[in-house]
């Protein structure tokens, strides 16, 4: 497994080709740029939510771009309702039983939402981070819940057949 090196100075750029190396992961796990940790993490899903800023001493902060955050908040709910936007559209997804499922999404969407606001307006560190998490993590964990509801639902359906059998 070990390598023949032709000369000393080769194993000493390697060497600091290495330690540079270290360092940069070292840089990256500390949190030295925060913007740049984040979106290692999140494989640049962060990216487009954050941004950097300089305060007024000179000093580099991360902070959420809202304005991003709420555009795509406010096209997902917009795509929702312009496809159910007539009458006969509602009705015809009230039959369906899709009307209650709008609306639930909508509501769960507007509360996770508002207190994920509130909580990144707050200036304690725990409650942002606590909107922070809301943010990324309140989809999943409703796309988790919601398939365990219809697996649960399905469940439930087939008992009811067996016994009816």
């Amino acid at each position: 497994m070990s390598r023949r090196y032709e000369s000393i100075e080769e194993l000493r750029r390697k060497k600091k080709l290495l330690q540079r190396e270290i360092n940069d992961l070292e840089n990256l796990l500390t949190f030295k740029n925060t913007k740049e940790s984040l979106s290692a993490f999140t494989n640049g899903l962060s990216d487009q939510y954050l941004q950097e800023k300089v305060d007024e001493d000179g000093d580099e902060k991360v902070v959420l771009r809202k304005d991003v955050i709420a555009k795509q908040l406010t096209s997902e709910v917009k795509d929702l309702l312009i496809s159910k936007n007539t009458a006969v559209g509602f009705a015809s997804s009230a039959f369906k039983g899709n009307i209650t499922d709008s609306l639930v999404k909508l509501g769960v969407t507007a509360i996770v939402g508002n207190y994920a606001k509130k909580n990144m307006k707050s200036s304690n560190w725990k409650n942002k981070l606590v909107g922070a998490a809301l943010i990324y993590l309140a989809p999943i964990a409703l796309k988790y819940v919601r398939k365990k509801l219809e697996v649960y639902q399905k469940n439930k359906s087939v008992s009811s057949m067996e016994q009816l059998i």
